[in-house]
């Protein structure tokens, strides 16, 4: 079997005058590539990248196909044998084992040799006579051999004699020698690369750890975290919230930003025009007359104080991930220091932010197309790489879609270059193809739809989409049932099922998701006023006193769930989905498994937070590696029930008051009718 190997620093790319003939392999259809090579498609730490091309040429000779690929620090590309699927197609893969970024291209040349190998094969079938084949195998070995030196020079020299030796039986140690593993070996590390074909570009890979795609957030305000109702939290206090929030099974803890607030304009209770003088004011105004990005609240402390968080969150299993909020309020130090980085008006005032007929009179955005646009975005990497040196990784950008495109590249490429293991996340709920260039420019993940998609036709459509070619070689969904600034219909009328639902929903169709918590977890669901999807009582504006105490806490389930995501690789990523047809429009199922079948899981779930849902479940077994001829278990992780099906038909039925969902294990029979394997 031919194995990989280490080739020259660069592959085979003619531009000038040879006397070798022209190349004759055509290379088309490389997948996979995003906008034609313009992007680096992603992966994490440990996982394949198969690359597939058509590769053919004239004639009726067989080729040798390589995949070429190498981190970008390693000097040396790695080459690795392709196997052809039929018509003329052809695949390999490699694995990506550092952060960072990986390299690959192609190559694919005449193969004389294999030609000649496949040839002979099919004369002996014929039992013709292949003295003169023979001959001829003994010149292109011995070609191979000039190629070659040490002791595979001398090796395929041998063999080359070989294949003109003559024995008591005719040519029956020739053909032996001719068809051996031994001669393919050497052959294939020696071949004539003269005029081989390579592909034109060089396509990259972004490799980011594990982290990426696989995680759970949590999303609190650091204020509201005092042992005294509605008085101003602290960073300190919130360390005693810490170990709840790992106890639930978290691994990111998101903060909103923690910088100093203005007081111009600084917005009330429920965003009135006018504030109290107890107002906090939204923490997306940053910036008072002494500081900006670049420090803490001094409500919330100091920045040893954020150092402490973030280790103590450490110390939990947590990391903490920043907001990133690239605008400021009317009192930061920038308004006077660098007017010329904001809007200005006609008449010489700076422009507000506004999405007419709103208005947000407490934020100024930037100007990134100004005269002075170098000095701002130089100002801007300051800031991120300043949080980056007090130990943030994560961050989560700020309606990163107001910004240029250019500035996001510039500025993730310039970070991810000296910090590979940084995550940002985009808070961009906007049209598709801006959400989807976003992530191509070095987002890593991506708020998305998922708060709007409800129904089973809206969720079914829009997650094929996510998990299909080419969306899901760039794009990573985070999804998050609620945010601060998104109190959906759904949740404000469905009660405590319809919390449960969006949950399950959110933590089993992505591989990272979040909620906005306590509000979450103690179901929240009171609008401003009719038709809003804003909070009443937003702790965007207010200090807000959670009871911890209430008995409809859904703080077993959400731990009950992110074990369950712990501990089946299957749902740790999102790529493999697969939905299955219900005869009831209000329940939905799909399912995932790893790549290699030792995990399958099969979600059902009812979508009608009011009523129990009944329906035939038509699922899809031979897809899961299952025998539709024999029966098998499904093992509710939520109820721990076990059932044995049996066929692709099967009856589900679920009371959303008791639990809205199936999360099944499919567990196969062994051979003894008693145990079931269990692959754990």
């Amino acid at each position: 079997m031919r194995q990989s190997r280490k080739v020259q620093s660069q592959p085979i790319r003619r531009k000038t005058k040879t006397t070798h003939p022209p190349c004759r392999v055509v290379i088309e259809a490389v997948s996979p590539q995003l906008d034609a090579g313009r992007f680096p498609i992603k992966r994490a730490i440990g996982d394949s990248v198969v690359v597939e091309a058509d590769m053919f040429a004239d004639g009726h000779e067989s080729l040798s196909c390589r995949l070429l690929f190498r981190s970008s620090n390693d000097p040396a590309w790695t080459e690795q044998p392709m196997v052809a699927l039929g018509n003329d197609r052809w695949q390999a893969s490699f694995r990506v084992d550092t952060v960072g970024q990986y390299l690959y291209t192609l190559m694919a040349w005449v193969d004389d040799f294999g030609s000649w190998r496949r040839d002979l094969a099919k004369r002996l079938q014929a039992n013709q006579d292949v003295y003169l084949e023979l001959l001829i195998g003994e010149h292109w070995v011995d070609v191979a051999a000039q190629r070659a030196h040490g002791k595979d020079a001398r090796q395929m020299k041998r063999m080359a004699s070989q294949l003109r030796t003559q024995d008591a039986g005719g040519h029956a140690s020739a053909i032996e020698c001719a068809l051996s593993a031994e001669l393919a070996e050497c052959m294939d590390r020696y071949p004539d690369r003269r005029s081989a074909t390579a592909y034109e570009k060089t396509l990259k890979v972004l490799v980011y750890r594990q982290k990426a795609r696989f995680s759970a957030w949590y999303e609190m305000f650091p204020r509201s975290c005092s042992p005294q109702p509605y008085v101003h939290g602290t960073l300190k206090g919130c360390e005693s919230r810490l170990k709840e929030i790992a106890s639930m099974g978290f691994d990111v803890l998101y903060l909103p930003p923690i910088h100093p607030i203005g007081m111009t304009h600084r917005k009330g209770k429920n965003n009135a025009a006018v504030a109290s003088a107890q107002d906090p004011g939204s923490p997306w105004a940053i910036g008072s007359p002494d500081a900006g990005h670049l420090a803490v609240d001094p409500r919330l402390g100091t920045l040893e104080d954020f150092r402490s968080l973030m280790q103590a969150a450490k110390r939990q299993g947590l990391e903490i991930a920043l907001d990133l909020a690239f605008q400021c309020s009317p009192d930061h130090p920038y308004v006077k220091e660098h007017p010329e980085w904001f809007h200005i008006r006609p008449d010489g005032t700076i422009q507000h932010a506004e999405n007419p007929p709103k208005k947000y009179e407490d934020i100024y955005p930037l100007n990134f197309e100004s005269p002075a646009w170098q000095s701002l975005w130089a100002e801007m990497e300051r800031i991120v790489r300043f949080w980056i040196e007090q130990g943030i990784r994560i961050f989560r950008v700020d309606n990163p879609h107001t910004k240029p495109f250019a500035f996001w590249e510039w500025l993730i490429n310039r970070i991810t270059r000296d910090y590979p293991d940084v995550i940002f996340l985009s808070e961009a709920f906007t049209r598709p193809k801006i959400m989807y260039q976003l992530a191509k420019l070095g987002f890593t993940q991506s708020y998305t739809y998922f708060t709007w998609r409800n129904s089973k036709a809206e969720l079914t459509q829009y997650f094929t989409e996510l998990t299909q070619a080419p969306v899901r070689e760039f794009f990573w969904p985070n999804l998050w049932p609620n945010t601060p600034d998104i109190l959906h219909a759904y949740l404000q009328t469905g009660g405590r099922p319809a919390f449960m639902v969006r949950l399950i929903l959110a933590a089993t169709l992505g591989s990272n998701y979040g909620i906005y918590g306590p509000a979450f977890e103690w179901c929240e669901s009171r609008p401003r006023e009719a038709g809003s999807e804003e909070y009443l009582d937003s702790e965007k504006y207010e200090l807000r006193a959670w009871d911890r105490q209430r008995p409809d806490s859904l703080c077993a389930l959400i731990a009950r769930i992110n074990a369950i995501r712990r501990q089946n690789p299957a749902l740790q990523r999102p790529d493999s989905l697969q939905f299955h047809s219900v005869d009831n429009e209000r329940l939905i199922a799909y399912s995932k498994r790893t790549e290699e079948g030792a995990n399958r899981i099969l979600v059902v779930v009812n979508l009608d937070p009011h009523a129990t849902q009944s329906g035939w479940l038509d699922f899809s077994i031979e897809a899961m590696g299952l025998d539709p001829s024999h029966p098998y278990q499904v093992h509710d992780l939520l109820s721990d029930a076990r059932y044995l099906w049996q066929g692709h038909r099967n009856y589900v039925e679920l009371n959303p008051h008791l639990m809205p969902a199936h999360i099944f294990r499919i567990r196969r029979r062994q051979r003894s009718e008693q145990d079931f394997d269990y692959y754990d």
